[in-house]
């Protein structure tokens, strides 16, 4: 079952989240992202159902391996986007983060692999 936009953004917060923290509740995702706890608790619902994350009994968070590729997959490409905006295209930090966000989701794995192997001879031709 494919993953959307929504899903992709949750995945893509809870590896965040587990990066700065090593325990990651429901509340830390709402605000994070701003949503409510109503909205998360949907959300994660989903996320479980689907495999793509465990919800421990004291209400820890945690991605499945199938959850991590995915989460790892969206956060690469936010990464990449927002790298080529702000040092090729000198877009400012807050605009690149917004328009990373959206592109994350439909940048397909070919123009992801070109993109960076421009950013690699962009930064090796910079230096």
């Amino acid at each position: 079952m494919p993953v959307y936009k929504s899903g992709e953004d949750y995945l893509e917060t809870i590896l965040i989240l587990s990066k700065n923290s090593s325990y990651v509740r429901s509340i830390d995702i709402a605000t994070e992202m701003g949503y409510s706890k109503a909205s998360v608790s949907r959300a994660v619902g989903i996320l479980k159902s689907e495999g793509l994350i465990v919800i421990g009994n004291d209400g820890e968070i945690k991605l499945t391996e199938a959850g991590l590729k995915k989460a790892s997959s969206v956060y690469d490409r936010h990464t990449l986007l927002k790298t080529f905006f702000m040092e090729c295209l000198k877009v400012s930090e807050s605009t690149a983060e917004q328009d990373a966000c959206e592109i994350e989701h439909v940048i397909s794995e070919e123009t992801c692999i070109k993109l960076k192997n421009f950013l690699n001879t962009y930064n090796d031709n910079n230096l």
